[in-house]
């Protein structure tokens, strides 16, 4: 199918932009690698009259140390990141997710920033973000506001973007030395999405022990206190974990949460 019609515009800056997302109001999309809104538009899932494209904006492309964290700006692809031609500040955990996510022709294209405004719930950063507690940087008329990952998408496909905002940047912690992780997600064959995902981050130096169930059909469930899957993995607790996210319904859908929990916890990486 093709597309239907609809107007485009490619700003040099963030100003530029923000000002015609808010003329364009909710008839105008943000288009940064296309590899969601790309095959939508082809549907005619979504109907623009006004694509903002925001490949050009510089800031948008930077990286930037920030007092204990990075700042990846939002059109960072996943290639880059596979490639390590941005700073390794997770102990590998971000450059394996990238590596792992569809194709290289899609990791080239797709950025980080439209992955998690795009926010489907089998898609890899919204979840792996969410475990290592990013900050999303947003800009609108109004100014600079930041969104803690988990807050920020509430739902599949909704995100707590307003339509005249652009997610500007990810602030990233960076894990202390001693940061161990560990990642696994499901799919049927190489390159489709997840149907289950599990991520464990355990971080002693700054207090943190956390899990994320990933590939919900919703937000990622987190689990604030994961020691039980840490120092020595307790099914039963992890399965109950499954039930409070409200993925205990179906036998088979449990059973693959709770497998690719204890395999990410099975699988901790790091230095120690």
């Amino acid at each position: 199918m093709k597309p239907a019609a609809f107007d485009y515009e490619k700003p040099r800056d963030l100003s530029a932009a923000i000002k015609l997302l808010t003329e364009g109001e909710s008839s105008a999309k943000i288009l940064a690698g296309g590899q969601s809104l790309g095959p939508m538009l082809n549907m005619r899932l979504a109907q623009p009259r006004l694509l903002v494209d925001v490949r050009g904006i510089g800031e948008l492309d930077q990286v930037t140390d920030s007092n204990g964290s990075i700042i990846f700006g939002s059109c960072i692809t996943h290639a880059a990141i596979e490639d390590g031609k941005v700073p390794d500040i997770t102990h590998g955990l971000m450059r394996e997710v990238a590596t792992n996510i569809a194709y290289r022709a899609v990791r080239n294209c797709g950025t980080i920033g439209g992955s998690v405004c795009h926010a489907d719930p089998a898609a890899d950063w919204v979840s792996v973000l969410t475990l290592i507690e990013a900050v999303a940087l947003v800009e609108g008329p109004s100014g600079r506001r930041e969104v803690p990952l988990e807050q920020f998408m509430s739902g599949a496909f909704t995100t707590g973007l307003a339509d005249n905002e652009v997610l500007v940047g990810l602030r990233i912690p960076k894990l202390s030395a001693g940061a161990r992780w560990g990642h696994y997600k499901f799919c049927r064959k190489p390159g489709e999405f997840a149907e289950s995902i599990g991520a464990v981050l355990d971080d002693p130096d700054r207090s943190i022990c956390r899990a994320v169930i990933g590939a919900t059909g919703g937000a990622p469930h987190v689990i604030d206190d994961a020691r039980f899957l840490v120092d020595t993995f307790d099914s039963d607790r992890c399965l109950q974990a499954i039930d409070v996210a409200g993925l205990g319904s179906e036998p088979y859908e449990r059973q693959l949460h709770h497998t690719a929990l204890k395999r990410a916890s099975l699988s901790l990486q790091g230095t120690r």
